[in-house]
Order: C-alpha cells, then sequence, then structure tokens
C-alpha cells in the first residue's frame, strides 16, 4: 500500500526536526557553532553557505509544506526578496511585477535595480492582459503578491503559471499573508515562493527572517548569489523558526476563523466605509480566492467614513496594538501610509489605492468577543468626536 503524505499540522511538527542523539531531548538541539570541522567529512558547513544543522533542517520543513524540492532561509523578507531576483536576472533583463506589491519589494526594485541595469515594468491590474502586454523579449520573471498588501487583491495563480511557462519565464510570489496553510503556490506551477517569515511563519512576534522555496535547480541558483551576499540567518533564530513553525497550522488556522467573522462584522457596521478581505462574498476577487485558498488569512483592511479621524480611532484601541508588523498571535493595526508603504510617494500610495485613512488589521488569536468589544469602544469614541466637531 502506497503511505500517504503526512498532514499540515504533522509536517509542522516532525518534518526536518534534528535528532538529539546525545541526551534524547524531545526538540531539534541548538547547534551554535559558526566554525566547522573540513576534514573527513561528507560537508562542509559554514552559516552563510545555509548549510549548518539547524538551517538544513528548517529548509527541509519548510519545502515539505510548500510543496517544493528544496529550501534556503534568510535574514529577512527583503533579503528573500533580493536574493531571488538577483539570482534571475541580470543586466539588461526585464522583469514584468503585480502593481500592488509590499512597499519595501517596490522600493528595492525601484531604486536598485537601474543600478544593476535591470529593467521593470509595474502591470496596470491584475488580469491575463495586464501581465502578457507587459512581456518584452529580455523578460525573464514574473513576480506577483497575493493575497496583496494591504488591499488583500488576488492574484489568478494558475494565470500566471501558465503565462511564465508560455514565454519561459520564472513565476515568483510572496506567499506572506496566506502562508502555506491557506495558499500552495506550487500547486498551481509557480516556480519560486517567497515568504517574509517574520510574520506567519514566525507567528509570535520575536523574530525577523526570510525564506524561498522551490526546486532544487532554481534554489541552486539563489544559493549561488546568497553565499556571495551573505543574507544568511543566525542559527538561535532559525531554531526560534522552527519552534515556531511547529504551530503554524494550528495558529493561521485560528487567525482565519476570527477575521472571517470579524470582517463580516466590520461590514455592516455604520462607521465603515469599506472592508478589503477576500473571505468577504462582496469583495471582487472573493471567487478566485475561493478557488485557490484554503482559507482567507487573518489578514485585513478597512476605511472609516469620511470625516472620521482614522489615527484617533487606532490610539483609542486598548488590546489591539499599534505596531509596525503583522501576523502575531495578538491583534495589531496600522496605517500603510505611515509604514509599509512609506517609502513610496504620496502619488504612488493614490494610483495603488493606499489612502491616509486606511488601515491594516492583522487579526490575532485572541476570544473574538475581545477584538470585537476593543474595536467597538473606539468605534464610539471617533463617532462622539466627529459629532462634536459638527457641533462647532
Amino acid at each position: 500500500m502506497k503511505s500517504k503524505s503526512p498532514g499540515l499540522n504533522t509536517i509542522c511538527t516532525h518534518t526536518g526536526q534534528l535528532e538529539d542523539k546525545v541526551y534524547k531531548g524531545a526538540i531539534s538541539p541548538l547547534y551554535m557553532s559558526s566554525s566547522y570541522a573540513y576534514e573527513d567529512v561528507d560537508v562542509k558547513r559554514y552559516p552563510r553557505y545555509f548549510n549548518t544543522p539547524n538551517q538544513e533542517g528548517l529548509a527541509v520543513k519548510l519545502a515539505a509544506l510548500e510543496h517544493c524540492e528544496a529550501a534556503l532561509i534568510f535574514g529577512s523578507g527583503m533579503a528573500a526578496i533580493s536574493h531571488t531576483m538577483l539570482a534571475f536576472l541580470k543586466q539588461g533583463d526585464h522583469v514584468v511585477v503585480q502593481k500592488t506589491i509590499y512597499g519595501g519589494a517596490f522600493n528595492f526594485m525601484v531604486e536598485e535595480f537601474p543600478k544593476y541595469g535591470i529593467e521593470y515594468d509595474f502591470t496596470d491590474g491584475f488580469s491575463e492582459d495586464d501581465f502578457r502586454s507587459k512581456i518584452k523579449a529580455n523578460t525573464k520573471v514574473i513576480y506577483i503578491e497575493t493575497p496583496s498588501n494591504p488591499l488583500m487583491q488576488i492574484t489568478d495563480l494558475q494565470m500566471i503559471s501558465k503565462l511564465a511557462k508560455e514565454h519561459g519565464l520564472v513565476s515568483v510570489i510572496d506567499n506572506t499573508f496566506a502562508s502555506p496553510v491557506n495558499q500552495i503556490p506550487a500547486d498551481f506551477g509557480i516556480d519560486v515562493v517567497i515568504h517574509s517569515a517574520t510574520k506567519y511563519l514566525g507567528g509570535h512576534s520575536d523574530l525577523c527572517a526570510g525564506a524561498v522555496a522551490a526546486s532544487e535547480e532554481h534554489i541552486k541558483r539563489i544559493w549561488n548569489v546568497g553565499k556571495n551576499l551573505g543574507g544568511s540567518l543566525s542559527d538561535y533564530t532559525v531554531w526560534l523558526l522552527e519552534r515556531s513553525v511547529k504551530t503554524l497550522g494550528v495558529r493561521v488556522k485560528a487567525h482565519n476563523r476570527n477575521a472571517k467573522k470579524i470582517a463580516r462584522w466590520l461590514n455592516e457596521h455604520d462607521l465603515v466605509a469599506k472592508v478589503h478581505y477576500p473571505g468577504l462574498k462582496s469583495h471582487p476577487d472573493h471567487k478566485l480566492a475561493k478557488q485557490q485558498m484554503k482559507g482567507y488569512t487573518g489578514m485585513m483592511s478597512f476605511e472609516l467614513i469620511p470625516g472620521l479621524d482614522a489615527e484617533l480611532f487606532m490610539r483609542s484601541l486598548s488590546m489591539i496594538k499599534q505596531s509596525m508588523s503583522l501576523a502575531g498571535v495578538e491583534s495589531t493595526i496600522l496605517s500603510p501610509a505611515k509604514t509599509s508603504h512609506a517609502l513610496l510617494s504620496p502619488e504612488e500610495r493614490n494610483r495603488q489605492g493606499i489612502s491616509d485613512g486606511l488601515l491594516r488589521f492583522s487579526v490575532g488569536i485572541e476570544d473574538r468577543k475581545d477584538i470585537i468589544a476593543d474595536l467597538e469602544q473606539a468605534f464610539e469614541i471617533v463617532g462622539k468626536s466627529q459629532l462634536e466637531n459638527q457641533a462647532i
């Protein structure tokens, strides 16, 4: 009988775990050495070569989660993005980029690519024609992010994969917002999967890391850039990240459940103008999201009705924290215009639909009633403030 592949939580818990052969501990031992023997060994190990025991073990786990052959762990999400792009692009090459991507990735391409002589074009939308119209003779890569940050727009993975293969391109996705719990891009034919592991993979707001999963051939190419640029991660943080990934499945599903209910609640609130969440039937990409996602993530964004003070709303929250990052077990909120997309010009933010009043909400795993209660008391404060201002 053919053995079945292990389930999600089993992979999270056991795949890639290092065996403690000395003391028989239940978890992976931590190898902090930065110097290893080079004689009479199978592998010459060095932290910058991404092949210390803890690095290798975690890479096996992440590759299994993303249904890929291999993976690499980096010092940050931006390190994962930059190493990957430079692995497949050189002077004279061109990349087609989805119009709405993480602000840091956008800034990297705009500021750094000209130094390397790399050309790029951002799409006008999300359709096949939008991407196809930007492909040139020297195009080598298509880069997407879905769901997008912060408007939760959905890009068709199968369409991108088909288009890339048709033109001999490498398809790259930032899968951070979905996580492998909710979306497996490789199952749709996407070549390279990137994560800011700081987010859902880490999940506890206590580490900074990045990850890339792909075929062995593609990972070898990214590794070759990585060993030269040196974006590897300390083994202690790798060990912490492995600890976090063990609970990835149960955490993300809890985020999903809370976010879906709270998105519906916000969508019916009198003081909310719009909610961006692909789990809502009113979301323009809901049908596509349902086809390619197993869950809709804990991420959303929403806009207050005109006249309400978004800054006052955030300051009025008690349990929900104003915080720079996302995807921790605690609920957090921020203004993309002041944080994740602050490096973009106001004109570019407006083109992407990121208003100063847009709030990105990372729904945590707290009791749902407590999250809603905190939101409601903040709504009461800003609503009262608006009435007072109108009376003056």
